[in-house]
């Protein structure tokens, strides 16, 4: 470990990983007691698990700006979906519905919230910034909305992967999966990952962490359809929808 690293953790200026703290541990020789509370201390530090339902307390559109933060610092977005489709792709009714599924929100919070994930979006046409999404087929077919409402947004996603910097994924249902869709996540450059599960958000910055979605993405994504191949079966889906 470099004098200019180790500075900057003792001042606090960078977060140290779960192996930082165990190498200085270690080089310093202290008891196993003592390592085992700083490592847990440090685990802590590096992951954390926020319930969905303080979100609602506090109030969701305040996540949406967190989120819109995190987002504005982020150069390589990663993104794999097996249950919505993403909220930077999002159309406003799609958004609507899926903060009207249980519980669901009061309509001044629905609106709110709407609103602040639509103005995320707008980092998608900002210089220097790139976007891989890879999603599920039947996040594509499933009717969290009105059969019209999904019309709209495959078209959306349709015209969203014709942007130079958006790279847009779909998993064939009828390919051969390469692992369980268990939850979704983002990988926000190599330095972070969120992953939703039913009651909480994670945010883990562990490198052994982050090197595991990163290899979970890629192997999905390797199995995925793009370009007018994604766009041939996205426009299949949505024509099913209109009939």
């Amino acid at each position: 470990m470099s004098a200019g690293k180790l500075s900057k953790i003792e001042n606090g200026r960078t977060l140290p990983t779960v192996q930082d703290v165990d190498l200085v541990l270690s080089a310093l020789g202290v008891s196993e007691e003592v390592k085992e509370e700083f490592l847990a201390a440090a685990r802590t530090a590096v992951t954390e698990a926020t319930a969905w339902r303080l979100m609602r307390r506090m109030g969701p559109w305040k996540h949406q700006s967190t989120i819109k933060a995190i987002e504005a610092n982020t150069t390589l977005l990663r993104l794999f979906q097996g249950q919505l489709v993403p909220g930077l792709l999002q159309t406003p009714e799609y958004a609507t519905a899926v903060f009207s599924l249980p519980p669901e929100l009061p309509e001044e919070t629905k609106t709110r919230t709407v609103a602040a994930r639509i103005a995320r979006q707008s980092t998608l046409y900002e210089e220097g910034r790139s976007f891989h999404f890879v999603v599920c087929e039947h996040v594509l077919r499933w009717l969290v909305c009105e059969p019209f409402v999904m019309a709209v947004q495959l078209d959306r996603l349709v015209s969203l992967s014709r942007l130079p910097n958006v790279s847009i994924g779909i998993i064939p249902a009828t390919g051969r999966m390469p692992d369980f869709p268990m939850n979704c996540f983002s990988i926000h450059d190599a330095r972070l990952v969120l992953i939703e599960t039913f009651h909480s958000e994670i945010t883990t910055r562990d490198p052994k962490d982050v090197a595991t979605y990163v290899d979970v993405f890629e192997r999905f994504s390797a199995v995925a359809l793009y370009g007018d191949a994604m766009r041939i079966l996205t426009e299949r889906i949505r024509d099913g929808f209109l009939r």
